[in-house]
């Protein structure tokens, strides 16, 4: 068992950067983890609305995926290689062909990468320029690819923007993402400022787009609106980058969020819940005819981690060998549209985002939306915002939480909400 001090978080505060962010809204100590349910150094449970941000679609500790890295571990299994050759990359990569690529008829290579998201989209840029030759990124409005500074320049929020430290972050162009601009087609918008040979926007190599925009507000885009971006990229002589590093592996109801939309993307980016377990693992996914990397040239210390690749393969076989498990998170995406949309409907403007497990309420203020999450976590429920504002509370609950937790952490949040919006309530 983890010792904790009587200090609480007092060494936090002395030894720990200021740059700790979650840790501000969730004031305790947690000390172990099961499924969907946190537990402080006092003994208090908490429901997981938060799930790493979605690096836990699984739930915390899955018992199978811990049994295989236990006796992986203790049989003196490798724990690191570089990109070396390793019986687990190979168990990973041959799961990985025969239950997510192939009945996809995807023939995408996986690349390896450093550890995090941010590494995945800076790999993905990297390569979309030296396949073009050229510099120009296409992102969008809302956007988030990640906080090193390649990824950074991709992503639009002004105050992540801001860490940068006035350091230029350029060869990014940033369009209106849809309904970014109200009832205004922004496929035609991009359209023209791209054919427009004086419209001031150089040629681009890719377009990097998420399908829901996590950081950004939960903006779900439309499968018509994504074959447009498509079809523009291919138009314009750009590859079509997909981040679905919060969004994909279930999060947005399939294994990729673009599943059944009817496009392929030329690269994808993978990292959060890939590994299943809440392990490091970050990756591309890169078409074949544009895997031109040299050796060595884009690498990592990190990249591909073995022990990630056990827990990753026991995830697939245990959740993606048939359709029972998106069947659940189908259920589960009913009941949460069915919840958010009654605390919706009891506040002024108010509105349910998203799609899948990956669906908020956005209040409208940032102070009320934070101000309900606080509530929330004082009576035992952990969730956080998103938006510009901060102003979309969003939940991102295990896509295995069991229902009955599920239906009680929602009226946790609706009674929260309630307490902050009593005469509102009341008018009801």
């Amino acid at each position: 068992m983890t010792t904790v001090t009587t200090a609480g978080t007092a060494i936090f505060a002395r030894r720990e950067s200021e740059v700790r962010s979650y840790c501000r809204s969730f004031d305790t100590v947690f000390t172990r983890a099961r499924g969907a349910t946190l537990t402080d150094a006092g003994g208090r449970d908490y429901t997981d609305f938060l799930s790493g941000c979605s690096s836990l679609n699984y739930g915390h500790n899955d018992p199978d995926m811990k049994q295989a890295l236990v006796e992986h571990i203790t049989g003196d299994g490798i724990a690191h290689a570089l990109d070396m050759y390793t019986s687990q990359k190979a168990a990973f990569l041959e799961t990985f062909e025969r239950l997510v690529l192939e009945p996809r008829g995807m023939d995408h290579r996986l690349m390896m990468v450093g550890p995090t998201g941010t590494n995945a989209v800076e790999a993905a840029m990297k390569l979309a320029r030296k396949v073009t030759g050229r510099r120009n990124i296409i992102a969008f409005t809302n956007g988030f690819h990640g906080m090193s500074l390649g990824a950074l320049a991709a992503t639009a929020n002004a105050g992540k923007r801001a860490g940068a430290g006035g350091v230029s972050l350029p060869d990014v162009t940033h369009m209106p993402y849809e309904g970014a601009l109200g009832d205004t087609d922004t496929l035609a918008v991009i359209d023209t400022m791209l054919g427009n040979p004086s419209g001031g926007i150089d040629a681009p190599a890719a377009f990097l787009v998420e399908l829901v925009q996590g950081e950004g507000g939960l903006n779900a885009a439309s499968a018509g609106w994504v074959r447009g971006i498509a079809a523009l990229a291919g138009k314009h002589g750009a590859l079509l980058i997909i981040d679905d590093i919060q969004a994909g592996i279930g999060r947005a109801g399939s294994f990729f969020s673009f599943d059944d939309m009817g496009v392929e993307p030329d690269m994808v980016t993978l990292a959060k819940s890939l590994s299943g377990f809440g392990l490091p693992f970050a990756a591309v996914l890169i078409r074949p005819g544009h895997d031109i990397w040299k050796p060595a040239e884009h690498n990592g210390t990190f990249r591909g981690n073995t022990h990630a690749f056990v827990t990753g393969r026991v995830a697939l076989e245990k959740f993606w060998s048939d359709g029972a498990f998106a069947d659940g998170v189908a259920r589960r995406a009913r009941v949460l549209a069915d919840g958010l949309d009654r605390i919706a409907a009891r506040i002024p403007g108010a509105r349910r985002k998203g799609r899948g497990m990956m669906q908020g309420v956005d209040v409208g203020c940032g102070d009320l939306a934070d101000a309900i999450c606080a509530e929330a976590f004082r009576n035992g429920l952990v969730i956080e915002t998103s938006g510009a504002h901060g102003e979309v509370v969003k939940v991102l609950a295990p896509l295995t939480i069991p229902m009955e937790q599920f239906r009680a952490g929602l009226a946790t949040l609706e009674a929260a909400a309630e307490a902050l919006t009593p005469t509102r309530f009341a008018a009801e």
